[in-house]
């Protein structure tokens, strides 16, 4: 294909600048946008009797056949194309004439290019988001089933408070709720649209520019035209966002990984979602999980590599700018696949409750409700806590826990115990004591999960 730009120049390139210049082999994915924003721009060149009302249709009938034509397969991309605009616009004007060639009247590159990254980013925000509310509904449904399963509660890795599992999955349930919002207002702003901006400076065309954004949805348009063409915020507060939920996907892949390991054993993972070893016949690896934990340094490298493609950048459009489609495109494939996968390894992820329960009895982790119970009985809690520190040390020594010690060796360190104390250590008391809003107590994960089935229904 000749160069549709050549005038100043012959329009002739050196095959490797050539090469080194293209972008089609990664823009093409955006052809259904690139053209439906090129509907809507005829129809604003006819509507303005920029071009004539024949003409319009004519390209607007032209740009349907080239977008159904690419869907159904009867047309081929030609990657030998400089960029999808360019391939559009040359199979338009090869199919039309002179028609197709009033196609790019009072608009650039620079603002087309705009323009179809936020339409397609739009779209896949859109379908993100979508995933992120299944991932939650499939928590949810775990965070319900296991509500009153007990285990230990970590900080530093240490058994620290008894929990429940539902109480620890709810957790990443708010975690994920605030990723959906966090898509939601960005969307906001990339939902505004450029066209119109031109090159830098608009155009001496009596063009509408909300026209074209009315018809592509967008909220509004831009109010500068050198910011127009030269933003790329929302790109990188897309892939910010992004990035947030890979880190809440590797945390949660973090503790996957260690709950389903021999050492652990609290949750047991599907086969379809875990691989063996080539070698070692027992094993049964969280591989998912680890990968999902891997792909999140590589969306940290998409945000970086655009945030510093931006930083030096002259105002207004710059070729670098190019380079933030890949960065975008591999952070959304690389989420979109990490979320599906996601969704169903928890879904066919079952608790062990006997090995939650057993590391949360082994692990003293009710020595702060002993403590408790001292300071209930009148004793300061910086007292108390000395006591339960001491009796912890003994347990360990006579390889004992809490609940296995006689009155008898309590009365050793305070005369203040009695019989109740078995009851306030009892780790499901302990666990349903824990009535503080967001607490762990059965009543209170209850009310996170009709909170959280309630936002989910107003997503819906």
């Amino acid at each position: 294909m000749g160069k549709m730009w050549a005038g100043r120049t012959d329009g002739s390139t050196d095959k490797i600048a050539d090469d080194f210049n293209s972008s089609i082999h990664f823009d093409s994915r955006m052809y259904r946008q690139d053209i439906k924003g090129s509907m809507a721009h005829a129809a604003m060149l006819g509507a303005q009797g920029i071009i004539s009302l024949d003409d319009s249709q004519k390209l607007i009938d032209g740009l349907d056949g080239i977008l159904t034509d690419l869907d159904e397969g009867k047309l081929s991309i030609d990657f030998d194309a400089e960029d999808i605009h360019m391939f559009v616009e040359q199979v338009l004007t090869e199919r039309l004439g002179d028609v197709g060639k009033k196609l790019h009247t009072a608009r650039s590159r620079n603002d087309q290019v705009a323009l179809d990254m936020r339409m397609y980013m739009r779209d896949e925000l859109d379908e993100i988001k979508a995933n992120v509310l299944k991932l939650i509904e499939a928590v949810l449904e775990k965070a319900e089933a296991y509500k009153d399963y007990v285990m230990p509660g970590y900080t530093h890795l240490q058994r620290a408070q008894p929990i429940t599992f539902g109480h620890h999955l709810m957790a990443y349930v708010m975690m994920l709720m605030r990723d959906v919002d966090r898509f939601a207002d960005a969307r906001k702003r990339i939902n505004i649209s450029p066209i119109g901006s031109c090159a830098l400076a608009g155009t001496t065309y009596n063009t509408d520019r909300r026209f074209e954004a009315d018809k592509l949805g967008f909220d509004s348009v831009t109010l500068n035209s050198i910011d127009g063409v030269s933003d790329r915020d929302f790109c990188v507060e897309a892939l910010s966002n992004i990035a947030m939920l890979m880190m809440h996907l590797s945390r949660f892949s973090e503790e996957i990984v260690l709950w389903s390991s021999w050492e652990f054993k609290f949750v047991e993972l599907s086969d379809s979602f875990t691989t063996g070893s080539s070698i070692m016949p027992q094993k049964k690896n969280p591989d998912m999980a680890e990968l999902v934990r891997g792909k999140t340094g590589r969306v940290y490298g998409d945000l970086m590599a655009l945030l510093t493609v931006l930083k030096g950048l002259p105002l207004a459009y710059n070729k670098d700018m190019q380079e933030d489609k890949e960065s975008v495109f591999d952070a959304i494939d690389t989420v979109k696949m990490c979320l599906e996968v996601f969704v169903g390894m928890v879904s066919s992820m079952k608790a062990n409750k006997e090995n939650m329960l057993k590391a949360a009895q082994n692990g003293f982790i009710n020595a702060t409700d002993l403590a408790d119970y001292l300071v209930k009985k009148g004793l300061p809690f910086r007292s108390a806590y000395k006591i339960s520190g001491q009796i912890v040390a003994y347990c360990i020594q006579e390889k004992k826990v809490l609940e296995t010690l006689t009155i008898d060796e309590y009365k050793q360190y305070s005369e203040l115990f009695d019989d109740d104390v078995y009851k306030d250590i009892d780790l499901k008391a302990c666990v349903d004591k824990r009535i503080s809003e967001g607490g762990t107590s059965v009543s209170s994960v209850e009310k996170q999960i009709v909170f959280a089935k309630d936002y989910l229904s107003k997503e819906d």
